[in-house]
């Protein structure tokens, strides 16, 4: 079963991190990717771009909208993703576990509905 692995900030208003966290960052996930590659469980990932640069479809009183970022109504802030192939709920999870984080950071481990 493939696993969508969301990686999530809550502050997405604090301040970016020094060169040297994010570049030491960066070089974590790389790692990450490496080993997901080797153990066969990779799909694909990639680093989203700022929401500054995102928009959102809606769909409101039966018309659908688009609104560009940033968006200020939501705390939160998707930064990029994994999608996996694991066995188990549990496997995936046990990935996430190992994907380099800041703090306040979070992973939603998410199951797709096979096609």
């Amino acid at each position: 079963m493939r696993y969508m692995l969301l990686i999530c900030a809550t502050d997405k208003a604090a301040s970016p991190p020094p060169k040297a966290e994010m570049e030491a960052m960066v070089q974590g996930h790389r790692r990450f990717a490496d080993e997901l590659q080797a153990a066969g469980k990779m799909v694909h990932g990639e680093r989203l771009r700022p929401e500054s640069d995102a928009s959102r479809v809606h769909f409101k009183a039966g018309k659908r909208q688009v609104m560009d970022g940033p968006f200020t109504e939501t705390k939160e802030a998707l930064g990029g993703f994994y999608l996996i192939e694991c066995d188990t709920k549990q496997e995936a999870v046990e990935w996430a576990k190992k994907i380099p984080l800041h703090e306040g950071g979070f992973i939603d481990v998410r199951p797709i509905w096979p096609m």
